[in-house]
């Protein structure tokens, strides 16, 4: 069903490809991060949660339809339908039904609970094609509440300090998850770097609930930040735009921080494991509940994941993408 191309994984029986990293004649996307939703293309199918978010990269001259959840869609020899897949706001996972069985590519998902995207949905399948972004034993995620905590807690006592607080996080799905999981426990404005307020905005318009945020241009020059927490894109980190904060504890959130010593070594003051990817057990977890009699890892640890699914007695290849070695969105998801 799925072959490996220069552009990508295809599916000849579609004449379609699955998150394309070149410019292809139809792409099916999975979700709006960029290494999965590449400009270029000659047309898109995505979600329908996912489109104004794939319009906000792409610009308004892109050639972008959509399909809610569940729907399907004839597209050559195949019947396609997105499903949720829990990772960000439109994330899916795409069931596509042809000759040679039931296939499911997840793209990213995540099991735990986010309230600002649809709850992943077990698609039953012949052969399941999952991400591996944490598919190492070492990789368990605490209760999102408590994570929660021990931001709110850090937050306070640099307010005390007269510290202003930064959490860098990923523009994309992270900010916005951090936002709402915040709400539950504050309702004090939270101020974020320019590069992140059109999604946030997008977020709302579709519904989301979160805290108030304003950009530090909102702020009066000269205006002190002690106490306040700010989030930005990583790529802020170091750049003059940081003058503005003053005195700072700075913090990271993503499921890299598991490993001990990626804090230290990346010299932030905090990390907070909160990711949104699946973990270790929710991998396997979601592999076994699909019921899938073939397993296909790709992107991440692809090959411990395959390996140990085969130890298993589980029919279990990789495939490769683009972006196996690379570093970018899931350093911060």
């Amino acid at each position: 069903m799925l072959v490996e191309t220069p552009d990508g994984l295809y599916v000849p029986d579609g004449d379609f490809h699955i998150d394309p990293w070149g410019a292809v004649p139809r792409a099916l996307i999975t979700h709006a991060h960029g290494d999965h939703a590449r400009a270029g293309s000659a047309s898109y199918l995505c979600s329908t949660a996912c489109a104004a978010l794939l319009r906000q990269r792409f610009g308004p001259a892109a050639a972008i339809e959509s399909l809610d959840y569940g729907k399907s869609l004839t597209l050559n020899n195949t019947r396609i339908s997105f499903h949720p897949a829990g990772h960000i706001l439109g994330s899916a996972q795409i069931r596509i039904e042809g000759p040679t069985g039931v296939w499911v590519v997840a793209g990213d998902y995540k099991r735990a609970a986010d309230p600002t995207c649809a709850a992943f949905e077990v698609v039953r399948c012949d052969t399941f094609v999952t991400e591996s972004t944490f598919a190492l034993p070492i990789y368990r995620w605490d209760a999102t509440d408590s994570v929660i905590a021990e931001i709110s807690a850090w937050w306070d006592v640099n307010r005390e300090r007269g510290l202003t607080s930064i959490i860098f996080c990923y523009t994309i799905g992270k900010a916005q998850r951090l936002l709402a999981e915040l709400a539950r426990v504050t309702d004090r404005t939270v101020l974020v770097h320019g590069m992140m307020m059109p999604i946030i905005d997008l977020y709302r318009a579709s519904g989301v609930k979160m805290l108030a945020a304003q950009t530090l241009i909102e702020r009066p020059r000269g205006a002190s930040l002690a106490g306040e927490l700010v989030l930005a894109p990583p790529s802020a980190r170091g750049t003059p735009w940081m003058r503005r904060l003053g005195d700072i504890s700075d913090a990271l959130t993503s499921g890299l921080i598991r490993v001990r010593g990626v804090r230290r070594q990346r010299a932030y003051d905090r990390g907070f494991v909160l990711s949104d990817h699946a973990d270790w057990p929710a991998l396997l977890d979601s592999i076994r509940d699909t019921g899938a009699g073939r397993v296909i890892a790709t992107h991440g640890h692809a090959e411990p994941l395959a390996r140990f699914l085969r130890e298993q007695g589980v029919e279990a290849g990789v495939m490769r993408t683009a972006w196996e070695h690379e570093s970018g969105a899931d350093d911060y998801e």
